[in-house]
């Protein structure tokens, strides 16, 4: 070695400190972008225009309503204009049509005529799980306590026939030992109408009605979620023709979504005014039944569609009389829910640990 090159290493003994701490520094301009959030709007850029539809007023679509109560897909680049579709027949059409972009929507609605051939995609999973319960009158204190008993459902051939049968195998019950009593509608409110005009003893509802029967001297005596079903819940759909023209719009719909149910989880009195607003019932407790049902009990953090639940939601629509011209691969995508976790977003978003799977 040098004199110099001694001197100057004995007189600046810190120099090495300095040269190692200049090449963390540069590491990490390197590594920044990779922990950025790759789909925030960036400066100066103009949003987008998406016209968004939920099929129904439900406290399953808590994450759509707080994204659009606290302006987070503005932050994405997104201009969104909210519609309510009253049924997933109106929503389909709307979504084919390309009149509206994005639906929010239960995913065993509208299965059946993804498969029938609709140019529309599942993208994303928010809810995963069954979120009905059984109320009844006091008398009936356990789920057991049904048999002999009249339970009220919403309208013949629909998705609580099919709980109700497995629930039924689930007790080892006969097929006759609960009689189902259905009402003439698909609108819960008459169910729960029927049971306080004592047409049954029990009824199905899902929350926030769960808190209001409480509150009315009911007793919640089953969630429906425990029959551990490969249910699918509240999911998000987009049209081909968004997929294959605008796919950076889809990447931002979901991360906006991914990043609300964080929002969600982080700041539950935000969620539940959000909810509150758009939902009728403006209780406290309502409101605290649709988070922890919604934002806690069912949530998917990584919006993943579990590939087995669609198989089996799409054979349990066959059997019941769907036409089924697509394979379960053909109505769905999950590129965007994993470009998430690719990108670095999820494990940034929730601190350096990605969520696990919620299946």
């Amino acid at each position: 070695m040098s004199r110099a090159a001694a001197f100057s290493l004995e007189a600046f003994p810190y120099m090495k400190c300095l040269r190692r701490a200049g090449w963390v520094f540069i590491w990490l301009l390197c590594a920044t972008p990779l922990l950025a959030n790759p789909y925030l709007a960036k400066p100066g850029e103009p949003q987008s225009p998406i016209r968004v539809a939920a099929c129904a007023i439900s406290g399953g679509f808590i994450h759509l309503y707080t994204a659009l109560d606290h302006q987070l897909f503005e932050k994405y680049g997104l201009k969104v204009e909210f519609l309510l579709v009253s049924g997933a027949g109106l929503s389909l059409a709307a979504l084919s049509a390309n009149e509206v972009q994005f639906v929010y929507c239960t995913a065993d609605a509208m299965i059946p005529s993804l498969a029938a051939g609709a140019e529309v995609k599942m993208i994303a999973s928010p809810l995963l799980g069954l979120p009905w319960v059984v109320i009844a009158r006091k008398d009936i204190k356990r789920v057991e306590d049904l048999k002999g008993k009249s339970l009220l459902v919403m309208r013949p051939g629909g998705t609580q026939d099919r709980l109700v049968s497995a629930l039924i195998q689930k007790l080892g019950f006969g097929a006759e030992e609960i009689k189902l009593r259905h009402t003439a509608t698909s609108d819960q409110m008459d169910v729960y109408t029927s049971l306080q005009n004592d047409l049954g003893q029990a009824a199905l509802v899902m929350p926030p009605l769960d808190a209001r029967a409480k509150h009315d001297g009911f007793n919640v005596i089953y969630h429906l979620d425990d029959l551990d079903l490969p249910a699918l819940y509240s999911s998000i759909f987009t049209n081909d023709r968004i997929m294959r023209e605008r796919p950076a719009t889809a990447q931002k719909f979901t991360a906006t979504i991914a990043e609300t149910i964080h929002f969600a989880e982080k700041n539950p009195d935000k969620a539940k005014a959000s909810v509150s607003k758009y939902f009728p019932f403006k209780d406290p407790e309502s409101a605290q039944s649709a988070y922890d049902t919604y934002a806690k009990r069912l949530v998917n953090r990584r919006l993943l569609i579990p590939a087995g639940r669609v198989f089996k939601t799409l054979e349990m629509a066959r059997q019941s009389g769907a036409h089924v011209r697509r394979k379960p691969s053909e109505i769905f995508d999950n590129s965007f829910a994993e470009n998430l976790e690719r990108s670095g977003f999820l494990k940034e978003l929730w601190g350096g640990e990605i969520p696990a799977r919620k299946w």
